[in-house]
């Protein structure tokens, strides 16, 4: 039963983290940040998958929208979450201080 609800959280996040990424494309300020771009970042950060490599180059390609997408209160959550951290960890990224 825990692991069906972990699961049924698991996916409900993943379409948020989509929804959010796809608001966020449409409303960056600077034409190189698109959040949207962190989809492929969703299994990792929601399942704890492991990342893959095009989550891992959007991630590098997205590097200096960090704090603009964390300061947004949509999403930032997500990028602060401790299994985002652990992707950007494993993607060998440095997150900025904001």
């Amino acid at each position: 039963m825990a692991k069906q609800q972990q699961q049924g959280m698991a996916a409900v996040a993943l379409v948020v983290l989509v929804v959010l990424a796809t608001a966020a494309a449409e409303t960056a300020s600077a034409a190189s940040c698109n959040a949207g771009q962190l989809a492929a970042c969703a299994p990792a950060i929601t399942a704890g998958a492991r990342p893959s490599a095009s989550c891992c180059s959007n991630l590098k390609a997205q590097q200096g929208c960090f704090c603009q997408f964390v300061k947004n209160p949509t999403y930032g959550r997500y990028i602060n979450s401790p299994n985002a951290r652990k992707v950007v960890a494993s993607c060998g990224v440095s997150v900025p201080r904001c």
